[in-house]
């Protein structure tokens, strides 16, 4: 037990022993004597010794303690004692006898008990079985009664039939079929076998009984008159006999109620033709009228003998009779399979006109609308409704219209074509001129003070669309709506490349007018490309609105497959060519003075004498061609996309003119430098407060930021070369041989200072292990082309040739970067990429691909030419 804590009883036992109470006010000085917790002194001895003066006692506690010792182990030989006698083995061996004892007792009590339980089962088994004999017969004589109560039901209902009391027959029969359920499993008994076949036969008699009497109502058989009451009670016995013979009442009154109209509007004859297919709508409405005033009031409402009438006629319009079975069989009796108005229009043929294909699945329409309406019920639901849970319910009348449908499909691509063909290019033939022109440019001066944004073709086109959408939407939701969602993508797709892009092409005639004198733009081109613009991106909004409409309208099936994004995506590629369009009218604007600027002699300049003439002249220009597009472009975004692009294109043509005019010497750049300025102060202001965004102003600062430190370079002496190219570290940032020789080809250094410039630029770099391998200046081109040469790549003296920006991306002026009219009017993958519709004015577009570039050649290439070169200059 060295493990566990004490028992209970030995602890009470200790404390009795130590006259430990709990009672006691020093109760809390012994813990429970155990292993887990054992006896802590320190309590005790602080309650003998409280203070140091009772150390004075200490003899007397001591004698104390002794004494209580000595009790203790005089208690503790008594336990000892009594301990011994307990384990007496005789004392133990008598304890053993006394329980063997105690269990041959209860074996004995047991038995005796198993005894009794038998004589009371003797005693109480004549009861159980007078209690069963009790249930038994009380059973019988309930099941006798229930006999007796059916035999007198049945026959009561006999008599009931006998004189076509259906009201009290149908509360009869109800009870009857109630009672004899409970007999179902008595069968077998020959009395109970007789009463359930007599049932049954009763019930056929009825069955039969009924049908002749609402044959007599419905044919108004004059021999035998039979009264609308009852009729009316003998639904309610009908609805006892069950649903199938309720069902089979209902087809017999439809049958009968339709047997005129198979007869009058048979396919053979005259008025079973599809010129007459109002005429079987307004036959049946009459039915149906007739139907609810007359003999349809009989019925009750839960029936919905109409909806049964309205789906069998719906069945008979769409099934003929079969040809072969109308001269052998009455003509009542029968149905066919085939479709009946799908037979018809197979007839018809090429006959077959848009109009009365449409007047016709017009008139189905509105039958079935108003059908619906009469019942607020959707028609097919009626249709499915009264249909048979393992039947399948038969389609509308208008559905036999669809697979002719291609007709009215077919007729609206020839009224697009003709709608369209005025303002289509030919292929193969060039233009007189455009159709924005035709529309904007022949009216009046009055109505130039209002030009117009959109070409009426656009809105002419989508208005047609609506409306051949929602006729068509009128009469099929399925193919045939699919099949128009297809005919418009068509036609989306020739309006963009035949009308949008067709325009942007200039024909040669004019093409060699305009660069008779290129230092002019034309107004009507940019005027021209804003309506592109304006145009493209109202088809580009619409064209998703339709898409939209298609998708609520289409049936399910066809939902998935709705998707006019490829159209969409040609609208985006026509607002991008049109926006290559506007920055080469602007370009063609700015190069006169871009040409001025590439042929001054700036290392003649023998100081600065303020900002340079071109450069009003460039700032004129960009201003005119800015101010024409401005007002003429609705949305911002392509505003936006325009300045960002035109800004880097007048950064790019700045540094060509800039490489090109070399060299500059130390005046000429410091000239350069103020007129960049007023270039600059232009290009911060051209969008306006409405239009700037922060990225257009960071791609600004930064390429400008980065003209600015070459100019800087190059102003700076080269003497005393230590300072000059610490200067060029600082403001280019780089250890690049072949750009710091750029700068000395910018600047005009001769080549006998050039190569101790290099060999002191190489040992001061060296050095300098924070300096970048590359720059802006890898990029920068030194063979720009000149004036009017769009699109070019120039060759560097190393034989490095790259491109420059149209976007600001980053790399500003310095990276890859084609002339916009390298590219075409679709303008290669387009400036404003394939999401311009999404364009948030954030100034990063997708840059235009295709542009050539070659990587210039590596510091390892430069410096090995340069090292050859110097050892053949020695002497």
């Amino acid at each position: 037990m060295h493990d566990d804590e004490l028992p209970q009883e030995v602890i009470l036992a200790i404390q009795r022993v130590l006259e430990i109470h709990t009672s006691d006010e020093d109760s809390d000085l012994f813990n429970p004597l155990t292993y887990d917790t054992p006896f802590n002194p320190i309590p005790v001895l602080n309650d003998l010794f409280p203070h140091e003066a009772s150390l004075a006692h200490l003899e007397a506690v001591s004698a104390r303690l002794s004494e209580t010792q000595r009790e203790l182990e005089a208690e503790i030989d008594v336990l000892q004692g009594e301990l011994r006698r307990s384990q007496d083995p005789e004392r133990m061996q008598l304890i053993q006898e006394m329980i063997s004892d105690l269990l041959g007792q209860m074996s004995r009590i047991r038995e005796r008990a198993t005894e009794s339980e038998a004589v009371v089962r003797n005693i109480t088994k004549d009861i159980q079985v007078l209690d069963t004999a009790k249930k038994n017969l009380i059973l019988s004589m309930t099941t006798l009664k229930r006999l007796q109560m059916l035999v007198n039901a049945l026959t009561q209902l006999e008599e009931l039939v006998r004189e076509r009391k259906y009201s009290e027959v149908a509360q009869t029969l109800g009870a009857v079929k109630q009672i004899s359920a409970t007999f179902k499993s008595y069968t077998s008994v020959q009395r109970v076998a007789q009463v359930w076949k007599r049932i049954q036969e009763i019930q056929g008699e009825l069955r039969t009984q009924i049908d002749t009497d609402f044959d007599a109502f419905i044919l108004q058989d004059t021999s035998k008159a039979i009264k609308a009451s009852q009729i009316a009670d003998a639904c309610l016995v009908a609805d006892v006999l069950g649903t199938d013979f309720r069902l089979h009442l209902i087809d017999r009154y439809v049958a009968l109620e339709l047997k005129e109209y198979r007869r009058i509007f048979r396919p053979t004859d005259e008025a079973g033709q599809l010129d007459n297919l109002s005429r079987r709508f307004a036959w049946f409405r009459r039915m149906l009228q007739t139907h609810e005033v007359e003999q349809g009031r009989v019925f009750p409402a839960e029936w919905r003998v109409g909806w049964h009438l309205l789906t069998k006629f719906v069945d008979i319009t769409r099934f003929e009779i079969d040809s072969a079975l109308i001269f052998v069989r009455r003509e009542a009796e029968f149905y066919s399979h085939r479709d009946d108005l799908t037979m018809l229009l197979a007839k018809a043929g090429a006959s077959l006109t848009v109009k009365a294909l449409l007047d016709n699945l017009q008139i189905t329409s509105e039958f079935e609308a108003s059908m619906s309406k009469k019942w607020a019920t959707a028609f097919k639901v009626i249709l499915e409704t009264t249909t048979s849970p393992h039947a399948v319910p038969p389609k509308p009348i208008s559905a036999a219209f669809e697979p002719h449908m291609s007709i009215f499909v077919d007729a609206q691509d020839k009224v697009l074509a003709d709608m369209l063909a005025p303002h289509r290019k030919s292929k193969g033939k060039v233009p007189p001129s455009r159709p924005s022109l035709d529309t904007g440019s022949s009216t009046s001066p009055a109505e130039d003070d209002a030009p117009v944004l959109v070409l009426p073709s656009s809105t002419d086109l989508f208005y047609f669309y609506a409306q051949s959408l929602e006729q068509c939407a009128k009469l099929s939701t399925g193919q045939a709506l699919f099949d128009l969602c297809t005919l418009h993508k068509k036609w989306l797709r020739i309006y963009a490349e035949d009308v949008l892009i067709a325009g942007l092409k200039r024909p040669p005639s004019q093409t060699q007018s305009r660069r008779s004198n290129d230092t002019r733009f034309d107004p009507q081109e940019l005027k021209h490309a804003c309506m592109l613009i304006n145009t493209a991106d109202y088809c580009l909004t619409t064209a998703l609105e339709l898409e939209e409409k298609i998708r609520e309208k289409v049936n399910e099936e066809f939902k998935d497959r709705i998707s006019l994004q490829p159209e969409r995506d040609m609208f985006v590629s026509v607002i991008s060519a049109a926006i290559v369009i506007q920055l080469r009218e602007l370009e063609n604007a700015c190069d006169a003075a871009f040409a001025t600027m590439a042929r001054t002699m700036w290392a003649a300049s023998s100081q600065v004498s303020g900002q340079s003439a071109y450069a009003g002249e460039l700032v004129s220009a960009a201003e005119q061609v800015i101010e024409i597009v401005k007002p003429l472009v609705e949305q911002k975004k392509y505003l936006r996309n325009l300045f960002d692009k035109a800004c880097s294109l007048i950064l790019a043509k700045f540094t060509n003119a800039i490489v090109k005019s070399r060299p500059l010497k130390e005046i000429g750049a410091e000239q350069l430098l103020i007129d960049l300025q007023q270039v600059k102060g232009y290009l911060s202001k051209m969008p306006g407060e409405a239009l700037i965004t922060a990225s257009y102003t960071r791609g600004l600062t930064k390429s400008t930021t980065r003209l600015e430190a070459l100019l800087k370079v190059i102003v700076t002496p080269v003497d005393p070369s230590e300072g000059f190219i610490l200067n060029y570290t600082l403001l280019i940032g780089d250890a690049s041989f072949s750009n710091f020789q750029k700068i000395l080809d910018l600047k005009g250094t001769p080549k006998s200072q050039q190569n101790a410039l290099l060999d002191d630029f190489l040992t001061i770099t060296s050095t300098k292990t924070e300096l970048e391998s590359t720059s802006f200046l890898s990029s920068l081109d030194m063979e720009p082309p000149g004036p009017g040469q769009l699109g070019g790549s120039l060759v560097s003296p190393g034989g490095s040739r790259v491109s420059l920006p149209l976007a600001m991306n980053g790399e500003g002026i310095f990276a890859t970067m084609t002339s916009p009219t390298s590219m075409g009017p679709m303008g290669g993958d387009g400036l404003i990429g394939s999401n311009a519709s999404s364009h948030s004015g954030s100034g990063t577009e997708t840059p235009v691909r295709g542009a050539e570039r070659r990587e210039v050649f590596s510091d390892f290439r430069r410096f090995v030419s340069f090292g050859l070169r110097k050892d053949s200059m020695a002497p």
